[in-house]
């Protein structure tokens, strides 16, 4: 029923001149509007919507990201303008934060928003 329909991703945000900063002037995202409940950009034909909230806790798991052909040569594009990888404990990311699930089947690395949202970058098979 919703599969030939445009689909529109939300990520909430406390401060959207803050969040206009990181996703268009920092990741490149195509800026498209904003209005007293959100800023929206363009990720490559989707839709994200950066909602203002008043408050909020940011999620401790991933809830944006990108699927990219070499994730070494993305991790190493943003790491040179000031992206800040995560380390996570429990586990074994490589030198440049990056994690290699079982049987190799994805590379992922993560990083947050100026909000705390978590971010990824993940390169599969």
């Amino acid at each position: 029923m919703l599969t030939h329909l445009e689909p529109i991703s939300f990520i909430p945000t406390l401060d959207t001149e803050r969040a206009h900063l990181f996703y268009v002037d920092t990741l490149g995202l195509v800026f498209l509007s904003e209005d007293p409940f959100a800023l929206v950009v363009r990720a490559n034909g989707l839709d994200l919507r950066i909602v203002r909230m008043d408050s909020f806790s940011p999620a401790p798991y991933t809830i944006f990201g990108w699927k990219v052909p070499s994730i070494d040569e993305a991790v190493r594009n943003l790491a040179s303008i000031g992206i800040v990888f995560e380390r996570y404990p429990f586990l074994e990311q490589d030198a440049n934060g990056i994690w290699s699930a079982p049987g190799e089947s994805a590379r992922v690395a993560w990083f947050k928003d100026p909000d705390g949202n978590v971010l990824s970058l993940s390169q599969h098979g």
